[in-house]
């Protein structure tokens, strides 16, 4: 055998001796990964704290990475967040509503409209007069989605929560009550409740204000009612003057903690 042969049988030999060590140190070193892997599985399985901080510490990770790759995460652009509508992209009638409570009430027509189209298509669905569950709203909070009643009725339909809270459970909690659409959907269905349960629309405004079961209701149905007579003018184009709107007195009896009936409190029994 000649010195180049020797030479080359010895490269080849070299070669061979790096390229099985490298398998044997890579087979060695997956085989340590996956059992750290699975010893790190069993640890988190048997301690529910240690795979929440796991998760934490991964979610943070991957954050911090995303920010790295594509820069700062943003939020949902303001006008995604928002309740609210361009007046102009309503109906003819609703529109008018929007305008004729947005100067009654001093509001902004735009959350006012997204309010009207809301009542409109609720309205649809219920069969209840649109302009109705509008008035209810008027008399109740003259739109402003964060009232609360010393009773603890809350938002622009002013339910009591917590009769109700059951209700807000499928729209993430009872603090949704200030969201204004929620608030108006859950207000809605009570509303249809103590209509159906009354038999009529003033005995069951009647319900909602808690006064059913007395002879003074404060006055509260028969300004709902006018209210719903103004807007129904205004729907069909009349033009409709208007007064500064006045806040309804509850009668007494509501107030008690004791009664069977409060502020839009009609319970499922």
């Amino acid at each position: 055998m000649t010195a180049s042969e020797k030479f080359t049988q010895g490269l080849r030999t070299f070669a061979s001796d790096i390229a099985q060590g490298f398998f044997v140190i890579t087979h060695n070193s997956f085989a340590l990964v996956g059992l750290a892997v699975m010893f790190a599985v069993i640890v988190m399985t048997a301690r529910p704290e240690l795979r929440q901080v796991g998760e934490l510490q991964l979610f943070s990770w991957l954050q911090t990475r995303q920010v790295a790759v594509n820069g700062p995460i943003g939020e949902l652009d303001a006008i995604d967040r928002a309740t609210a509508s361009n007046p102009k992209d309503l109906p003819k009638q609703q529109a008018a509503i929007a305008y004729w409570l947005s100067k009654k009430y001093k509001v902004a027509p735009e959350p006012l409209s997204a309010l009207v189209a809301e009542a409109y298509e609720i309205g649809i669905r219920t069969k209840l007069d649109p302009t109705l569950i509008l008035a209810v709203m008027a008399v109740e909070s003259g739109f402003n989605p964060f009232a609360q009643s010393p009773v603890g009725a809350q938002g622009l339909m002013q339910v009591m929560t917590k009769v109700h809270s059951d209700k807000y459970d499928s729209f993430g909690g009872k603090l949704a009550a200030f969201d204004p659409l929620t608030n108006l959907r859950v207000g809605v269905k009570v509303l249809q409740e103590c209509i159906t349960r009354a038999g009529s629309m003033e005995g069951g405004l009647r319900y909602y204000v808690g006064a059913a079961n007395i002879e003074d209701d404060g006055g509260y149905a028969g300004k709902v009612m006018a209210e719903h007579a103004r807007l129904q003018m205004v729907a069909k184009g009349r033009s409709m003057q208007f007064t500064a709107p006045q806040t309804v007195t509850a009668p007494a009896t509501i107030k008690s903690n004791e009664g069977p009936e409060k502020v839009a409190m009609l319970s499922n029994s």
